[in-house]
């Protein structure tokens, strides 16, 4: 519907404010309440003050980082080694629309596009903008001196308030099978979940419409539903709980257009539309893929017919009250052991980044806990802790085969006074996956940013054709891409 480049925020000032999407570590700040208090972080590495190169931080750096930020996490522990791969931080937007971005060619122009919120963004420099469905939301908030100013979107680090965007999660898909990448909304946990029809607009990616909207899911409830194939069919499904059941939704391709089938894996439980951490993969090694959730797993049987219920395995992968539960959960054989393990945050609203490698010693598939992030410094191997890890993406970061991870601090989950550190630097990590002869394995962290984080979701994607995965990211500073760099080999 429209098309401009991305505009400024208005009644800031004398003249709009409009991101700049080449400047790395741009800041937004608070411009309200909160005196004292700002969700912009100066980062002084490299004599650059705010405006540095996004590079991956590594020894000396992160010891520098624990000097003047401490609150990164990073202190002197094991030697975090140098690595060639680092990124540049482009600004989409400013605005808070969403938690969850995600990619596709929506123009058929065969550049990857990022799409968060009701806009998508035109590749591959992303300057474009293009509303595919309604953006008319404002928010209005005081300034220190009383003054009002309204600005686009939800509050988010723009506002001094609480708010929680329609847009928890992202993915695109061909939904309808007519060669064009559509886009699925997952939005606020408890509501319906839609897909948005690409009306073909064509290389120009001009459409004098909003794309039409499709029902998807009924009631799609979890804060960390996913998106993929969970019952082997080849075509990917809705992976989350919804009115007290455990299980997935998956479209019928003959008519894509109709409501997505609910299959229950699960009798009626306590599970409910705040519940968090979905996950599943081939735990058994069987080759069907398993349902994860934060008290054990559930083991799908060799025959669907008539949605029978799943034998559950009882096992406290984030268990507890509250807010645990896990985010994403990922299913990978880390230690090349041929058992798949478990990655997953204990509470994403607290501390805690576990992976969990099976064992097989005493009988039943159990797992033995390996702490990767703590609560504190020394709890981790490198000495980085951090809090609110509400998203886990899977992605070879360095191409060396391996499946590493990218997740970070989610930016005012509940608020300026919500959760725990709600103002502690928004990181964003990589952390490179390492197999030790003994099957132990490292997980080396590298710092992406310091003032993004993640939302309920982290994207992960070749956006521009060069084989390195770039970093999409939407939450309540707005939307980011980090582009992927690699150096030039050191011929000293």
């Amino acid at each position: 519907m429209e098309t401009s480049p991305d505009p400024g925020i208005s009644g800031l000032g004398d003249s709009p404010i409009t991101p700049d999407p080449e400047v790395a570590f741009q800041t937004t700040g608070n411009y309200f309440a909160l005196t004292g208090q700002s969700s912009a972080v100066n980062h002084p590495l490299d004599g650059f003050g705010e405006i540095c190169d996004c590079r991956a931080m590594t020894m000396p750096r992160m010891t520098l980082v624990s000097l003047i930020a401490g609150s990164l996490g990073a202190v002197a522990a094991d030697s975090v080694p140098p690595t060639p791969h680092s990124f540049r931080k482009l600004v989409l937007t400013d605005e808070f629309w969403c938690e969850g971005a995600y990619f596709g060619d929506f123009n058929h122009d065969g550049a990857m596009d990022v799409c968060g919120g009701p806009f998508w963004w035109q590749g591959p420099d992303f300057k474009i903008r293009h509303e595919y469905r309604p953006a008319d939301k404002t928010t209005t908030a005081k300034r220190p001196d009383g003054t009002e100013v309204t600005f686009p979107g939800y509050s988010g680090a723009k506002g001094a308030i609480n708010d929680y965007s329609d847009n928890f999660l992202t993915y695109a898909d061909d939904f309808n099978g007519d060669g064009w990448t559509d886009i699925i909304v997952y939005g606020l946990p408890g509501t319906d979940a839609y897909w948005y029809e690409n009306p073909k607009a064509g290389a120009a990616g001009e459409a004098t419409q909003h794309w039409a909207r499709h029902q998807a899911v009924d009631t799609l409830d979890n804060e960390s539903p996913r998106y993929g194939d969970i019952n082997g069919d080849g075509k990917p499904d809705a992976v989350c709980n919804s009115k007290g059941f455990l299980g997935f939704a998956s479209a019928d391709p003959e008519h894509p257009a109709q409501p997505w089938a609910w299959h229950s894996i699960s009798p009626k439980g306590s599970w409910h539309k705040y519940t968090h951490g979905v996950g599943f993969g081939d735990v058994n090694g069987d080759g069907r893929a398993d349902f994860l959730e934060q008290n054990g797993w559930w083991e799908q049987p060799g025959s669907l017919a008539g949605d029978p219920v799943w034998k559950s395995h009882p096992f406290p992968f984030a268990a507890g009250s509250g807010t645990a539960g896990g985010a994403q959960m990922h299913v990978v054989d880390f230690n090349n052991d041929h058992l798949n393990d478990v990655l997953t945050t204990l509470d994403p609203h607290g501390y805690g980044l576990v992976w969990y490698e099976q064992t097989r010693d005493h009988g039943p598939t159990s797992f033995k806990p390996h702490t990767i992030v703590g609560k504190q410094a020394a709890d981790s191997k490198y000495g980085v802790v951090f809090s609110q890890a509400h998203a886990i993406e899977l992605a070879d970061i360095d191409g060396d085969g391996i499946q590493d991870f990218i997740t970070g601090k989610r930016f005012w989950a509940h608020g300026p006074t919500g959760d725990v550190e709600p103002n502690a630097p928004a990181v964003l990590y990589w952390f490179k996956t390492v197999r030790n002869p003994d099957k132990s394995v490292d997980f080396i962290p590298y710092l992406i940013d310091s003032d993004s984080g993640v939302g309920t979701q982290v994207a992960a994607a070749d956006l521009n054709g060069d084989g390195l995965p770039e970093v999409i990211v939407g939450n309540k500073k707005g939307v980011f891409v980090f582009m992927h760099e690699l150096a030039a080999p050191d011929r000293k």
